[in-house]
């Protein structure tokens, strides 16, 4: 989870876990450091010590904070949800509470976040306007775009797909330090398994939260092993599925710096093609190892849940 996870018995991060699941999807109810302690089969005051001392929050804060990030992920994706009742729905008493405590984490008000993501050049406008140079700021930015959809162009396949529900071996990682230590113990789990002989085995990783809204540090990820062989769960491996779904999905073959490049096409292409979000986790399951391809390249397919 963060670089404490070496130093931590798997047993703990695979108990942490399952909390951190159980928060995620209980977000719009009320959740206390006795229920969700429950879930994680430790006392309180034992959960909250083992709580913060691998996500680094306590865990009012990780609530509190989760809760505005999902707050601000509805306002992004869903236009005809309303500040109040999204206010109502996370737990906050009144409007007030909650647009101070939002404006904290993201600098705006509510209100102004939703407008500003209901139009892509509402950023840019606001910088033009500062800075009088309206015209050819908003000419560059419309050049990114357009590199931005050329690049696409030539290092993507995109198609709309119906997914199968998918079953992974999963190790939980916070963070983006340490992801290829995340991914080399699970495949130290799994290849005495024999389940990396199997060839429709292959690595993945979903993301629970997204990066326009979370701090790297804190972004949660599943570092997975897409496997159809059953397999038991022992310490920081814990078992996930995605369900099925339909997914934009975009293939791509890119060195592993340009994956920020390609995300951010893949949802300007959603938003384009008048595409909405469904309420799945973004994922990428990976067709290569880079090390051994002649570019160092990844090929990679990136899958979007759509409604």
């Amino acid at each position: 989870m963060t670089s404490i996870e070496n130093r931590i018995r798997p047993e703990y991060l695979h108990r942490i876990n399952k909390a951190l699941v159980f928060i995620d999807r209980n977000l719009d109810t009320p959740l206390t450091l006795e229920s969700v302690s429950k879930i994680a089969c430790y006392s309180p005051y034992h959960f909250h010590r083992l709580f913060k001392a691998i996500t680094r929050e306590p865990l009012s804060a990780y609530i509190k904070r989760r809760r505005i990030e999902k707050a601000a992920s509805v306002l992004m994706h869903k236009k005809e949800v309303s500040v109040t009742e999204l206010s109502m729905q996370y737990g906050f008493t009144e409007n007030s509470s909650f647009t101070r405590a939002f404006k904290k984490f993201y600098g705006v008000s509510p209100t102004e976040f939703k407008k500003q993501h209901q139009n892509r050049h509402s950023k840019i406008r606001q910088a033009e306007s500062k800075n009088g140079q309206e015209n050819d700021l908003f000419e560059s930015y419309l050049c990114n775009l357009d590199n931005l959809a050329k690049w696409m162009t030539i290092n993507s396949n995109i198609e709309i797909v119906e997914t199968q529900e998918m079953n992974l071996a999963c190790i939980t990682k916070i963070g983006v330090n340490g992801i290829q230590q995340a991914f080399e113990r699970l495949i130290r789990w799994a290849t005495p398994k024999g389940l990396m002989k199997n060839n429709k085995a292959k690595m993945a990783r979903i993301f629970h939260d997204s990066f326009k809204i979370t701090a790297p540090e804190k972004v949660r990820m599943s570092i997975g092993l897409l496997t159809d062989e059953y397999f038991e769960t022992a310490g920081e491996i814990h078992k996930t599925i995605i369900e099925k779904s339909k997914c934009i999905v975009g293939r791509f073959e890119i060195a592993p710096g340009g994956f920020e490049k390609a995300w951010s096409g893949l949802f300007i292409w959603m938003n384009e093609n008048g595409f909405n979000k469904a309420e799945g986790n973004p994922f990428e399951i990976y067709h290569n190892d880079f090390r051994e391809h002649p570019e160092g390249k990844v090929v990679v397919d990136m899958y979007i849940p759509i409604e």
